[in-house]
């Protein structure tokens, strides 16, 4: 059961992977990542396997109920998440989860990233809200999450970490990326004591110049037969 592009898709999971472990992410054997292949299968990082250490032949392809299809390993614990997202939202096809340090630290202090203070993240995100918390790999986690995800392709989880999704695993991983950095941007500015929000004519502004974003526009169904 092999796909044109899956080695392709295996080696760009394990650098990202990678990447997500060098930025300090994740840690030890935390996160997990997924990219969709198709309406019905789902290549997924296993349990208990450091993200900067993974081979392509770790990589466990399951269907949409997350039924192991192949591969030696077991998929990750907290791929119900994934899948949820991909249910939802037919147009995205990758997945990332990690707990980047500054932003799970805003999850943990139970605040969410929703002020309006950079031009650029209103246009990426609209907001970064903070889901409830769940416990990792339940189905409180999916409850807690599933309100928020049509919305928005970045959520912050309480206590837990963030979970990002894109219309490629590239989107997927850059939106990781700028959670980290506008929550760094946002500690910054609370320390300096007077975080300057933008108005809401210039909010309104902005979030109509995301609906032409490049950036934000999700694939079409066509593209599940490229």
């Amino acid at each position: 059961m092999a796909f044109e592009n899956e080695s392709n898709i295996r080696q760009e999971i394990c650098r990202f992977g990678t990447m997500l472990h060098e930025h300090n992410f994740v840690a030890a054997t935390d996160g997990n990542i997924s990219v969709r292949l198709d309406q019905n299968l789902v290549l997924c990082t296993p349990t208990s396997v450091c993200k900067g250490m993974m081979r392509p032949e770790d990589l466990v392809l399951v269907d949409m109920q997350g039924k192991p299809q192949d591969g030696n390993r077991n998929p990750s614990s907290e791929l119900g998440m994934h899948l949820l997202y991909y249910s939802l939202r037919p147009e995205i096809r990758a997945v990332v989860h990690a707990h980047p340090p500054t932003a799970t630290g805003f999850a943990a202090a139970g605040l969410a990233l929703e002020e309006p203070l950079v031009a650029e993240v209103v246009i990426t995100f609209g907001k970064i809200p903070l889901a409830r918390y769940g416990m990792p790999g339940s189905t409180e986690l999916g409850e807690a999450l599933k309100p928020l995800m049509m919305e928005h392709d970045a959520i912050l989880m309480a206590q837990h970490g963030v979970v990002t999704c894109g219309h490629t695993l590239l989107k997927a991983y850059l939106n990781m990326e700028c959670v980290e950095h506008y929550a760094k941007i946002v500690m910054v500015a609370r320390q300096l004591g007077s975080p300057q929000a933008l108005s809401p004519e210039n909010v309104r502004r902005l979030m109509e110049a995301r609906e032409h974003y490049e950036g934000n526009k999700p694939r079409s169904r066509k593209d599940w037969e490229q």
